[in-house]
């Protein structure tokens, strides 16, 4: 019973106040009966027993004091985080994200795949923090609005597919999408993790205006560029070396960092990306406040119905003696 507890345990003392009256206050003098000589003497006459009369008035006090003493039961704690951060994954989905020079130590994996492990490990990670979901490619949309719900964005990250809304990079758009998200926000710590392979080659908004209105809106963006760079590449008989992250504009994405006052990051490979969030986690620490709170459900109103449901009974048994 360590979820109950009487939060007015004190007015139990009440319970023998009625023995304290029945032994110390004198006895009510009876008057003598009236003797009828000429009445003949009958079995109805004698005197009711009222023991279950007596059961029904100790029913209604105990219930009464049961009542009052406040019953509680308590459920199992809850914590929650008074304070949060609202934090926005803009991730690029433009078709070059397919490309294959991402080292797993094993194996080159694609860029989405790579981006697909880190990212949703990541959200998990951010317990206490509102987390959003932009993904951009022709265009930007909001694929999941701010939540709570880590896990609902982790599973949405890990189901992202290539072409779902075109092959280029519209980062102005996906930066301004984020950025409208957090107005309606009064969350003072607003921050956005850009990641991108590519440079603006779509959208209506350009990059450096869209990162100046997300400034204005106290939003902190963090940039990181994705691409192996220079690797050697088998061919027949022959390798040779290529650039697979000459697309990338490492000037605009380190640009629109430093205007909101974040950092520009470049990942050649998994272990480096995810040695990034580990250090977005660091520069953007989860908030340790917390606050630990039951939910309660009075009980009163069964005591307090017990002693009704007596008294009434008591009522109709006094009746039926009067």
């Amino acid at each position: 019973m360590a979820n109950f507890d009487l939060v007015w345990w004190w007015s139990l003392f009440l319970l023998p106040l009625p023995l304290v009256i029945y032994f110390v206050v004198p006895a009510a003098k009876q008057s003598s009966p009236i003797y009828l000589p000429y009445v003949p003497k009958s079995e109805h006459t004698a005197t009711p027993k009222n023991s279950f009369a007596k059961v029904l008035a100790s029913l209604v006090w105990v219930g009464l004091v049961v009542a009052m003493a406040r019953p509680v039961w308590y459920g199992e704690p809850v914590t929650t985080q008074p304070k949060h951060r609202d934090l926005m994954l803009v991730l690029d989905l433009s078709y070059s994200m397919s490309q294959e020079d991402m080292s797993d130590g094993k194996k080159y994996i694609d860029r989405l795949t790579a981006v697909k492990n880190v990212v949703s490990d990541f959200a998990i990670q951010r317990e206490g923090d509102r987390l959003g979901l932009v993904l951009f490619a022709d265009h930007a949309y909001l694929q999941t609005p701010l939540t709570l719900d880590r896990k609902t964005i982790s599973e949405q990250v890990n189901q992202l597919v290539l072409r779902l809304i075109g092959d280029k990079t519209a980062i102005g758009e996906g930066i301004g999408l984020a950025t409208k998200t957090f107005i309606d926000s009064d969350t003072p710590q607003r921050v956005m993790i850009l990641l991108s392979d590519g440079g603006n080659t779509s959208g209506v908004l350009d990059p450096i205006e869209a990162a100046k209105i997300a400034k204005k809106y106290n939003a902190t963006i963090y940039t990181i560029g994705v691409g192996a760079g220079e690797m050697v590449v088998k061919e027949f008989f022959m390798t040779r070396k290529v650039n697979t992250a000459q697309d990338l504009d490492e000037k605009t994405l380190t640009q629109i960092a430093e205007i909101t006052g974040g950092q520009y990051f470049r990942a050649r490979d998994a272990k480096e990306l995810a040695t990034i969030y580990d250090t977005i986690n660091n520069l953007e620490p989860i908030s340790k406040a917390t606050q630990t709170w039951r939910p309660q459900k009075e009980w009163f109103m069964l005591p307090l119905a017990i002693a009704l449901l007596s008294f009434s009974l008591l009522l109709l048994v006094r009746r039926n003696h009067v």
